[in-house]
């Protein structure tokens, strides 16, 4: 047998497989369609100060290997979440991961202090928000701003802080140092990439927001090469991959680029029992590969010459 336990910032997770935020509800839906407590955790919509209708139709668009969303963070709102949602989200036995955004530093900060005395495990900061005290940039854009966001968290937080990076900037290592230096526990990466589709009968964009966020196998390749990047940097930070993970396969190739653990997304839109499918994959793939550990395989990368031990 294969021990699948990782930890994450000192959190013990059953498995390396984790619901992403965004496409698995808050985790209550997928019991139509499996047992969520084999997971190895879930990670909640995420939660804004105030209730959040979202943008207008259309919202979502498929593409060729993935899909474009312009969700805009529809949620009901922390208060509301804590009152209605959470009492059924409790029941789930798993790691239970909070998303959590905001157009302000403030915001931020009152989600993570309403979320303390819960028995949720830890934080997931979206820096994929715009700020709307300086002009409208995202707080995952600029390093400066990335890291007084999540030192501001941090300070009033009392669970572990992940600190969910974009890949829409330059240069993710320095996205990843500036998590860092905020006191970050943890990273997941990548988010979703912009992108935009068009109509060419109507000439006019797919999405009523214009641009949204590419997710699915077409980003796998870009979310690799960031992962890889970010471990190769030597933050000493635990790394959760995400982007285009459908099978245990591709759970392993994130793991083997320096990932700790994975976070599944898009996949569930096309199979809502995708995740427990990845967890029993990649636990085959572990024993055929003769691991004791599914942790051996994080960081295992070969380059030119190198030979499996």
């Amino acid at each position: 047998m294969v021990d699948m336990q990782v930890n994450i910032a000192g959190v013990d997770f059953k498995n390396p497989v984790i619901a992403a935020s965004g496409t698995f509800a808050f985790g209550e839906e997928y019991r139509l369609y499996m047992d969520v407590s084999e997971l190895g955790g879930i990670t909640l919509k995420a939660l804004t100060k105030e209730k959040r209708l979202g943008n207008p139709p259309v919202r979502i668009a498929e593409t060729a290997s993935g899909v474009l969303n312009a969700v805009g963070l529809q949620n009901p709102g922390v208060d509301a979440f804590l009152e209605n949602q959470y009492p059924r989200v409790q029941s789930i036995n798993t790691v239970q991961i909070a998303n959590i955004a905001g157009a302000s530093v403030e915001e931020y900060v009152y989600v993570a202090r309403r979320m303390n005395d819960t028995d949720i495990s830890l934080y997931e900061v979206n820096v994929s928000c715009p700020n709307v005290k300086h002009g409208g940039v995202n707080f995952g854009t600029d390093a400066v701003v990335l890291k007084n966001v999540v030192r501001e968290v941090k300070d009033v937080s009392k669970k572990p802080v992940i600190v969910k990076l974009t890949p829409n900037v330059t240069n993710i290592v320095a996205m990843a140092k500036a998590a860092k230096e905020g006191g970050a526990d943890a990273l997941s990466l990548i988010n979703t990439i912009t992108g935009m589709a068009i109509d060419p009968v109507t000439r006019r964009p797919v999405l009523a927001n214009v641009t949204g966020g590419l997710s699915g196998p077409a980003i796998k390749p870009v979310a690799l090469r960031m992962v890889h990047e970010v471990y190769s940097a030597g933050l000493s930070l635990p790394i959760i991959g995400m982007g285009g993970i459908m099978t245990g396969r591709d759970a392993a190739e994130f793991m083997i680029a320096g990932a700790d653990a994975v976070m599944v997304g898009t996949a569930t839109m096309r199979n809502p029992s995708a995740t427990a499918n990845i967890v029993r994959e990649l636990t085959a793939f572990a024993r055929e590969a003769g691991l004791s550990r599914i942790a051996e395989l994080t960081g295992t990368l070969r380059l030119e010459g190198e030979k499996i031990c």
